[in-house]
């Protein structure tokens, strides 16, 4: 499956890390995230407007994010599972069909209706799509890809889902209103048509055959019931590890999202004596440490695959973030400056995508009946992150302020880097390198 030149020299695709045969899938995942990502700036406020419904705040902030982050979680499970039983391509399939569906239900109908229960039933089950679409993409990535480029694939996966969401998603809201003129609305059946475009792409344009049939290989009773379903969610006890790297997945990102939502209470306008920074400025760093996270994700999965991915995670994801989180935020408080809050939010970025290959870990740890639900794991985590860390800001900022906050999340961090430790696997390239010289590679083989 891999490019090849006329010589047998490995193609620039490979060189780069992303096979040949799944190219078009990560330009199908940046097309959907940057349509998926296009609302995150403004639907709240627009909700609230009488054109958008609206809807009292707290219901606006409810469907934005209470239910829709729930429905994403949930799916987040399902897409490996599901990836488990009836095979990558067809939960894209559903994804896709579904975003598109129901995002159609919310523009065409819920919000010209003005019925507020219409409008927050739509737009929450809607987040039962992205999930399905993106993340059973990386199943197929990974279990298609070569041992050896799956720390590569991983990074460039994230590349092209915070490349979409929320960065270019973002940049393309404020082109299409501020630039073209476009309205709320409008900009929103503009998103509409972005997904429809990566949902088309990704749908037909892969062919790779390890995202055509299920991913449970063929020691399974039929594998394709949906019994498994249930029987996916026992791997938590049955390995460990896995629900070690399923806690590791939730802290991964869930200071990156407290972050973001005490800033506003620290650096911001909404600080006691109206903060060092002004809105903009919150905005923009988040802008900045996303912009060095998205370039490193891509650093941190080709090296992952030669450092050793257990490694990467444990010194550059868990002791780097560690390390970053309280410096990020008692220097900008010591400094009050916005120079040296987005110098450290870069650095704060950097390292935590020294998590990158956590997704290559995961299902390589497993058999290959397994890795549906080792990636339903690592999935439902990613989407619990953004519930634990704007919780954490919730219960703590009010008893020990901004700063205790930083130092729990940097507890967090060292916490699983100690369970890091126990997800060593010898399939790593970066593990072990001796004891396996010789062993063949094959994609999708099972660790």
């Amino acid at each position: 499956m891999s490019q090849t030149s006329a010589t047998g020299a490995p193609g620039f695709l490979d060189r780069i890390g992303i096979p040949r045969q799944l190219f078009w899938g990560f330009v199908a995942v940046l097309i959907f995230m940057i349509g998926d990502g296009v609302e995150t700036t403004f639907l709240s406020d627009y909700l609230q407007q009488p054109e958008g419904g609206a809807l009292p705040g707290a219901v606006a902030s409810f469907a934005t994010v209470t239910l829709y982050g729930v429905a994403a979680m949930i799916a987040a499970w399902f897409s490996g599972t599901l990836s488990a039983i009836w095979g990558p391509r067809r939960v894209m399939w559903l994804g896709g069909a579904w975003w598109v569906g129901f995002e159609c239900l919310f523009l065409f109908a819920a919000l010209p209706s003005h019925n507020a229960v219409f409008i927050v039933a739509t737009y929450g089950v809607r987040g039962l799509a992205y999930p399905l679409f993106a993340f059973s993409f990386l199943a197929w990535a990974q279990v298609a890809s070569p041992t050896k480029m799956r720390g590569s694939v991983a990074g460039w996966f994230w590349f092209a889902f915070t490349g979409g969401l929320p960065t270019l998603g973002a940049a393309l809201a404020a082109l299409s209103i501020g630039v073209f003129g476009l309205n709320d609305y409008q900009t929103l059946v503009l998103s509409l048509v972005v997904v429809t475009v990566g949902v088309l792409l990704g749908s037909f344009a892969v062919r790779e055959e390890h995202g055509l049939r299920p991913i449970a290989d063929e020691t399974v009773e039929n594998p394709r019931s949906l019994k498994r379903l249930a029987e996916g969610v026992d791997i938590l006890w049955r390995d460990r590890r896995v629900l070690a790297g399923g806690l590791i997945r939730i802290v991964n990102t869930a200071p990156q999202y407290g972050f973001f939502a005490m800033f506003p209470f620290t650096f911001g306008p909404a600080a006691p004596g109206g903060g060092f920074l002004t809105a903009a400025q919150v905005a923009s760093l988040a802008s900045i440490a996303y912009g060095a996270n998205i370039a490193a994700n891509l650093f941190f999965g080709v090296f992952g695959d030669r450092f050793g991915w257990r490694r990467t995670v444990t010194w550059f994801g868990c002791v780097g973030c560690a390390i970053a989180t309280p410096l990020w935020y008692f220097s900008s408080m010591a400094s009050q400056s916005f120079a040296v809050a987005a110098t450290f939010g870069v650095l704060y970025g950097f390292v935590l995508a020294g998590f990158v290959p956590l997704s290559a870990l995961m299902p390589s740890m497993v058999a290959a009946k397994d890795k549906g639900s080792a990636l339903a794991v690592l999935n439902f985590g990613a989407g619990g992150a953004a519930f634990v860390g704007p919780v954490v800001v919730t219960v703590l900022y009010p008893l020990v302020g901004g700063g205790g906050a930083a130092i729990v999340f940097c507890l967090m961090y060292l916490a699983v880097g100690l369970l890091s430790l126990r997800m060593k696997d010898d399939s790593d390239p970066g593990e072990h390198r001796a004891s396996r010289s010789g062993a063949p590679e094959t994609a999708g083989a099972s660790a």
